[in-house]
């Protein structure tokens, strides 16, 4: 998924930013790293690609996250006991 987030950086700020590969894959992954651009943008199309880059790193990044953490939150809840359906399942069961 970085990979591809990467190439699609580095492709577009390519084109629509006029920046050499080097330059272009640098923009690109510096954005990936939520550290900002390098490079400003002049034309109106390569601000528009930086704008609608940025807004797909953000997101992409939130997703990652969530991937990751996702077990790590439910180990959580395990170890804790607390489990909401067993809980409701419970009440529902006790009361018939």
């Amino acid at each position: 998924m970085i990979l591809v987030s990467l190439g699609i950086g580095g492709v577009g700020y390519h084109f629509f930013g006029n920046l050499d590969w080097l330059s272009a894959f640098l923009n690109a992954s510096m954005i990936l790293t939520g550290m900002g651009p390098v490079d400003p943008m002049v034309e109106p199309i390569g601000k528009l690609f930086a704008i609608f880059y940025s807004l797909f790193s953000g997101v992409t990044f939130l997703i990652i996250a969530g991937i990751i953490f996702a077990p790590i939150y439910q180990r959580f809840l395990h170890k804790f006991h607390l489990d909401i359906y067993s809980s409701n399942q419970e009440n529902i069961e006790g009361k018939k």
